[in-house]
């Protein structure tokens, strides 16, 4: 197959080395600078250090000629051989499509994780409203951290789509390897788990930067899934999505390892340290800061009780403080573990 990752951070650089092994890849970045260290380095210092590029990983760059490239490599063959993949942070998802719009595309696949910080949209809501409905997207989530991948260690993904051929040729393209492919058409389930897990890793780092233990790391993880869940549902979700892969899978993962950004987030503050030098520090994107605020606002506008994605969001930007944040959670009524 014929495949154009867009975005060169860890996370497409990562699947870009896993899938040239059975496919032709081409790698785009919008920074020209980035990728033309990749070019002369193959080896991407700056998100991915010490994981070499393959010879016949295909590199381009900028957001006219580049992303041209790019997406005429997806297209070469035909629409049901190709596969565009965007790797970039959520933020970044829209300005990409913007430049997509109106272009022939074989099928459109997200790793974002996370809502838009401006709109509260999850990135399908985004694709389909700046690509439109005629154009067949879908998602591929689950827990990953692209370190392994790229080194080739075994990991299990969800890809999720409305479109069954889309899902089909995502399968053909991910599946193989050490990486394990299965598929849902609930994307809704899929992306919001993916969204969630970020927030309660800050949550989860900050009890193990506290030191208060793996029963209270175990509680917040559990009933962190439960919120999560909530939420899902609420937005049509279904509800065996969040005990799957892309669920319960990720947030495990999130949360427990040393690898995981936004468990990183935590620990900072739990040390005192200020976002902004915690956000410096890590020199990546951390999607749970940003989609604190945005789930915050939309649990409050949809009645869903998120106590523990809300006490982020108050450490965050409220200025509430770790200790102060895990006293409140405690002090909440009891009540029976059936009550959702």
């Amino acid at each position: 197959m014929k495949l154009s990752i867009l975005g060169a951070g860890a996370w497409g650089t990562a699947l870009a080395i896993a899938l040239s092994a059975r496919h032709d890849v081409l790698l785009w970045g919008r920074d020209a600078g980035l990728m033309s260290g990749l070019a002369a380095r193959r080896e991407n210092e700056v998100y991915l250090p010490g994981c070499e590029l393959p010879g016949a990983l295909l590199l381009e760059a900028g957001m006219n000629v580049g992303l041209d490239a790019a997406i005429a490599h997806a297209n070469s063959l035909s629409p049901e051989q190709g596969l565009v993949i965007v790797a970039t942070p959520v933020a970044g998802l829209r300005p990409v499509l913007n430049c997509l719009r109106g272009k022939s595309l074989p099928g459109v696949l997200s790793l974002c994780k996370g809502f838009e910080e401006s709109s509260g949209m999850l990135p399908q809501e985004v694709m389909q409203s700046v690509l439109g409905m005629g154009v067949q997207c879908g998602a591929l989530s689950g827990p990953s951290f692209a370190q392994e991948v790229a080194a080739g260690l075994p990991c299990a993904l969800t890809v999720a789509s409305d479109s069954s051929s889309l899902r089909e040729r995502a399968v053909v393209a991910v599946h193989g390897g050490a990486i394990r492919v299965y598929s849902t058409d609930d994307v809704i389930g899929v992306e919001v788990g993916g969204a969630v897990k970020n927030i309660l890793a800050i949550a989860t780092g900050v009890v193990d930067g506290l030191a208060l233990g793996m029963n209270a790391r175990a509680a917040l993880i559990t009933r962190g899934l439960a919120e999560m869940s909530r939420l899902g549902i609420a937005l049509g979700g279904r509800a065996d999505t969040f005990t799957g892969l892309s669920g319960l899978g990720d947030l495990i993962l999130t949360c427990t390892g040393d690898l995981s950004r936004n468990r990183r987030v935590g620990l900072g503050l739990a040390q005192g340290k200020p976002l902004s030098q915690i956000v410096a520090e890590l020199g990546h994107v951390a999607e749970g800061v940003r989609c604190a605020e945005a789930v915050r606002k939309l649990s409050g506008k949809l009645g869903v009780e998120m106590p523990i994605a809300n006490a982020v969001a108050g450490m965050l930007f409220d200025g509430d403080q770790p200790r102060d944040m895990v006293s409140r959670l405690l002090a909440r009524d009891p009540r029976s573990e059936a009550v959702s």
